[in-house]
């Protein structure tokens, strides 16, 4: 498929925790296992607009993630934060920019900005035309990130001590990796068709809204439909959907949504 939509599209690249499920060392009832939307990676989502895409984050899975969808073409990229289960597959992005010819725009905070130049120091260095290398161009992101044809509201949440970007493009907003939502984050979450909604495992977390605390936030925030996301083993998919309350559901690798 091509890398844009008429009506922009979101597609969940990875509904995982940072672990993965299956989590490696872990030994799974074949049962869970045979339904395939208990297998999650990493989290992520591409976001599909008239003139091209947005890929938030890039999970160790990107590349399986991004080819498996078909898609050949990546406009930009947001970085929400840059805990390993979020970057560690920047690397794959290099194969991108050898065939464009231009570096990746890749938008963050200043702070994730001095980590992507830790972590992939060789992005930045000249090399002998023959070593291929990603390329990024780091971005402050605005307010409003334009891209792919879209108006995408950029806000931030937290997740434990640290700042995560948020977005809003339409009716629709994610929200992964959170604790809290503060009241000027909130202000973007008004009048939302669907909502995808960190909710991490059933026990509390420091980190990570949990089982209960995502419904209640869920609620509060009153989308017609919430996904919750980064989710741990702890959910076998049918299972909790059969539980929750209605306008909640869980979200699946490869959930489509038009927004």
């Amino acid at each position: 498929m091509t890398a844009k939509s008429q009506q922009p599209t979101v597609i969940v690249l990875g509904s995982g925790t940072s672990n993965g499920v299956p989590t490696l060392g872990v030994t799974y009832p074949p049962e869970y296992l045979a339904n395939p939307k208990n297998q999650r990676t990493r989290p992520s989502i591409l976001i599909l607009g008239p003139t091209g895409n947005l890929l938030v984050d890039c999970s160790p899975e990107m590349r399986i993630q991004v080819t498996r969808e078909l898609v050949t073409e990546i406009e930009a990229v947001l970085i929400t934060h840059t805990h390993a289960d979020h970057v560690m597959g920047m690397d794959d992005l290099r194969s991108i920019s050898l065939r464009t010819k231009r570096d990746m725009p890749v938008y963050t905070l200043p702070r994730y900005q001095e980590d992507i130049r830790r972590i992939f120091p060789y992005a930045f260095i000249e090399l002998p035309p023959e070593i291929e290398v990603p390329r990024f161009d780091l971005r402050d992101v605005p307010d409003t990130l334009e891209v792919g044809g879209m108006q995408i509201e950029i806000f931030q949440v937290t997740h434990g001590r640290i700042p995560v970007l948020a977005l809003r493009v339409n009716d629709f907003a994610y929200v992964t990796d959170v604790s809290d939502i503060p009241t000027e984050a909130r202000a973007h979450l008004n009048d939302l068709e669907t909502l995808i909604l960190d909710a991490v495992r059933i026990k509390p977390h420091p980190n990570h809204f949990h089982y209960e605390k995502a419904i209640e936030v869920a609620k509060e925030i009153g989308a017609k439909q919430t996904y919750f996301t980064h989710l741990s083993h702890d959910y076998d998919h049918d299972v909790t959907n059969a539980r929750l309350p209605e306008g909640i559901q869980l979200a699946y690798d490869r959930l489509r949504i038009l927004i």
